[in-house]
């Protein structure tokens, strides 16, 4: 039995599957931790409410698209340029194959850009190619053959034979997760033995792919267990959904060639073939997007992992200064028994006044300042200020870890010259150009890989409809069966396959356009220049031509055009057409193409000196714009430093003006309160010294009513 068979080999497979799970564990649990930081789950699912500042979403929302902004354009050439018309159309049907594979189907561009946050997020983006067969099933034609037996059934209806019919084919990009994706021990890419994915199929799925050859190779669809899903919706809370799905593992094995299919859960291979889609690398899938990498292992490190001290730091100060800013509100206490004061904050509008009962009293006080204290402000905006400052300091050394300086990141100082900012940018950009051609190899191994497959299994007349060949030239049409055919033979080796970096992150239209102008004027001068040239000399310039449009890559629609115009310049100029010619007619063209040739000289003397002239005062000119340049440079920093002079004398001037207001108001005050207490003290000597005349008038009144007594009791006792 194939399944007995096979037992020991899907136990050596278990095994390797268990030893890369093991090996990268650790790796899948600190980016399981990452990818809650940059969505921010912690906050959720903790009802943690500490601030946090997201340094993690800021620089990967930054970064991908500075690497992965649009669809690539792939970019195919021969890898000679050899005077090879079928190799050129055949470059250029194989170009337009591709642009139609990754513009039309969206399975490319969801790939890449899943690819590139894997980058960036875990460490690792992966992307498959696989064969796309599409077949649906016609009926096909009766069978009116005569059966010439004993059993033969007269009145039985004819066989109606069906056929197979191919509706279209593509050649897909699978994403493949970070977790999905697995490969054999190995130190660099290079020595990697076996490749491998998770592939998550249900019962309809399952029976589709391996329907066919579970019978022969001794095992049902039913054996095959719904036990599992994929790790990315287990987080979704789909655990009790009931829609689980069989977990197949799909392994690709180039030290024997082969590819293998099976399940964990059973112990039989479901499938294996010999080397499936043939490419010249073996494995389907390029060299992952890798993050940070050394020579001893193929584990990552993810770019987060650098610099994750110096967030958590961002978020202790962001949390800090959360709290300070809840800190700065405008607080204080009153005097309870002023209770007006209360509504002073909270009724009181704009140039409104609260009545006060017992002014006098109040104003004894000395007023507002006697009876409400304000909580000073100053530790606070300090403090404030400090963490605003470190949290830079930390951001600056994260953007010095990741290499995204502020000239990247659209930020600058305008103080900084243009040329300071250029150069900044530069170096800036060293770490980020590389990163942008490590995904642009990424891209370019993609399309090479989509190329393979193209060639191999497509058929003529579905690369002739992808390709529109029907849109070329009719100078390159009759080229076009070669061409397939060429293509068909797999000879890919003499192709080159290149993806442009600039052509991933900026919209490239002007450039083409320029190329476009630039070109016309080129092919324009070589025409008027190879006008003056003698007949033999038109092979040469063809095949010159030839090579200054190879050097345009918008040259391409037209080289056809261009080798036809060679071709023709090279019948006439082996046949040329002799004429008899007077002698004396011959001797007076003979001085015309003389004068002619003098003129020529003389006009090429007159256009070169012209030229120089206009160089030099084209560089006269640059010069002067270059010196205008640096001199307005220099009088707006010196403008900008007399303002800034201007304004920090302005600053200084009010600072002493509001000093002197404050001392003035102060003296003011002061002698006002020392005007109050001299007249209160008046008014108390002044109701002492009535005191003191009242009571000594009770006193003379009472004195003198004394003495009247007496004086009438002595006149009394005289009398008698």
């Amino acid at each position: 039995m194939v399944a007995e068979a096979n037992t020991p080999l899907v136990q050596k497979w278990n095994n390797a599957i268990s030893a890369y799970e093991k090996d990268f564990k650790k790796w899948e649990a600190r980016v399981d931790k990452i990818l809650k930081r940059y969505r921010d789950e912690s906050r959720t699912q903790n009802a943690n409410t500490t601030a946090k500042f997201n340094i993690l979403w800021s620089n990967v929302q930054t970064i991908v698209p500075a690497v992965f902004a649009r669809l690539p354009k792939p970019d195919v050439s021969r890898r000679f340029r050899d005077n090879d018309p079928v190799g050129r159309v055949a470059a250029l049907i194989l170009e337009r194959a591709l642009d139609f594979e990754i513009e039309h189907y969206p399975d490319y561009r969801a790939a890449m850009k899943n690819s590139v946050y894997d980058r960036f997020l875990p460490g690792r983006g992966v992307a498959w190619i696989r064969y796309e067969p599409h077949i649906s099933t016609v009926p096909g034609v009766e069978d009116d053959g005569v059966q010439v037996t004993e059993d033969a059934d007269a009145t039985a209806a004819p066989e109606v034979q069906e056929a197979e019919s191919l509706d279209y084919e593509c050649a897909p990009t699978d994403y493949v997760h970070w977790k999905d994706f697995l490969h054999g021990p190995g130190r660099c890419w290079e020595e990697v033995p076996f490749v491998g994915r998770k592939v998550y199929m249900r019962k309809a799925a399952l029976q589709e792919r391996f329907g066919k050859v579970a019978e022969a190779r001794g095992y049902t669809i039913d054996q095959i267990p719904l036990d599992t899903k994929p790790e990315e919706q287990k987080r979704g809370g789909y655990q009790d959904s009931g829609e689980y799905e069989a977990c197949i593992y799909e392994i690709w094995d180039k030290t024997t060639g082969k590819a293998i299919w099976l399940s964990k859960s059973v112990p039989i291979l479901l499938d294996e073939l010999d080397d499936p889609l043939e490419l010249e690398q073996f494995f389907p899938c390029p060299k992952p997007l890798y993050a940070t990498l050394t020579t001893d292992s193929l584990v990552p490190v993810p770019d987060f992992t650098l610099y994750q001290d110096q967030a958590n730091t961002l978020d202790l100060i962001c949390d800090r200064i959360e709290r300070l800013i809840q800190a700065l509100q405008v607080k204080g206490v009153h005097d309870a028994a002023i209770p007006e004061l209360a509504r002073l904050f909270t009724e009181a509008g704009n140039t409104d006044l609260i009545p006060v009962k017992n002014w006098a009293a109040f104003t004894e006080k000395q007023g507002l300042k006697g009876a409400i204290d304000i909580v000073d402000l100053t530790p606070i905006f300090n403090a404030l200020t400090a963490a605003y400052s470190a949290m830079e300091q930390q951001k600056a050394q994260v953007y010095e870890i990741t290499g995204l300086s502020d000239i990247v990141r659209g930020q600058g100082d305008a103080a900084e010259t243009a040329t300071a900012q250029k150069l900044k940018g530069q170096y800036a950009s060293l770490r980020l150009k590389a990163m942008q051609g490590e995904v642009s190899q990424f891209a370019a191994e993609l399309l090479q890989l989509k190329a393979q497959v193209i060639c191999k299994f497509f058929q003529p007349q579905t690369i002739a409809q992808i390709a529109a060949v029907e849109q070329l030239s009719d100078a390159d049409k009759p080229h076009v069966p070669a061409a397939i055919a060429l293509l068909k033979d797999n000879k890919l080796s003499d192709f080159r396959i290149e993806v442009s970096a600039d052509s991933l992150v900026q919209i490239d239209e002007d450039a083409e356009k320029e190329q476009a102008t630039e070109l016309v004027g080129a092919i324009g001068k070589f025409m008027s220049e190879a006008a003056t040239m003698p007949p033999e000399a038109a092979p040469f310039m063809a095949e010159l031509l030839k090579w200054v449009v190879a050097r345009y890559k918008i040259g391409k629609s037209i080289e056809g055009a261009i080798d036809q115009f060679a071709d023709q310049a090279k019948q006439k100029a082996a046949n040329p057409q002799p004429a008899a010619k007077d002698p004396a007619v011959e001797k007076q063209e003979l001085i015309e193409q003389g004068k002619q040739a003098a003129l020529q000289a003389e006009q090429t003397q007159e256009r070169e000196r012209f030229m120089a002239e206009q160089a030099a005062e084209q560089q006269r000119i640059q010069q002067e714009q270059a010196f205008e340049k640096e001199r307005f440079q220099a009088e707006t920093q010196r403008e900008m430093m007399a303002q800034e002079r201007e304004e920090s004398r302005q600053r200084m001037e009010a600072a002493l003006q509001a000093q002197a207001d404050e001392a003035q108001r102060r003296f003011e005050a002061l002698q006002a309160d020392t005007d109050r207490k001299f007249e209160l003290l008046m008014e108390r000597m002044r109701a002492d010294t009535e005191l003191r005349k009242a009571e000594m008038g009770q006193e003379t009144t009472l004195a003198s009513a004394e003495i009247s007594a007496q004086a009438a009791k002595d006149r009394s006792e005289a009398k008698e």
